[in-house]
């Protein structure tokens, strides 16, 4: 058995029933875009840093992102306070499913993103999973927070993202 570094929360691979003290957050969108259109909203950084409006600056290069392993970072704004976001790619199925290890200040976990023609336009899944508390300076945000946070970023990205997707301003040649 592997031991995981004290703190670590050990998430379930997506799609696994999750074990006592995860959260899962899951919620999709039909965006009026084609897949690639959206595909390149998700991982091109110049496109992020647009249409995440809680990222104000990518930190370092990411050229290949997303590439299994290699690590983008980000500095983010959670509700009001600035914090670093760590995205770090698991699996990557161009076109279909992007699963990563994120880091958002104190709050860790694991998200998917999955891809789907939906007629003649792109279902977007985000699937969340993420430890049921988190420790903070001087306490704890207990389950409830922790669902409160998860459900808050979840909507916050799928809105933003479909916005920034079905707005025509954002056609750019297709890759």
């Amino acid at each position: 058995m592997l031991a995981a570094p004290l703190g670590a929360v050990i998430l379930p691979a997506m799609g696994e029933k999750p074990a006592a003290g995860v959260i899962t957050m899951a919620l999709s969108a039909v965006i009026h875009a084609p897949r690639p259109k959206v595909w390149r909203a998700l991982t091109t950084p110049s496109e992020i840093i647009r249409w995440d409006k809680a990222i104000l600056e990518l930190l370092e290069p990411a050229d290949d992102f997303p590439r299994i392993g290699n690590e983008a970072r980000w500095r983010y704004r959670l509700r009001s306070v600035p914090v670093l976001l760590r995205d770090r790619p698991l699996e990557v199925v161009p076109a279909c499913k992007l699963r990563s290890e994120v880091s958002l200040g104190l709050f860790h976990f694991e998200q998917a993103w999955t891809l789907a023609d939906d007629a003649d336009a792109t279902r977007l899944g985000l699937h969340l999973a993420a430890g049921n508390a988190i420790a903070v300076v001087g306490g704890m945000l207990d389950r409830f927070d922790v669902r409160k946070l998860a459900a808050e970023y979840v909507d916050g990205r799928l809105r933003s993202l479909r916005q920034w997707c079905e707005a025509p301003s954002t056609s750019m040649p297709l890759a």
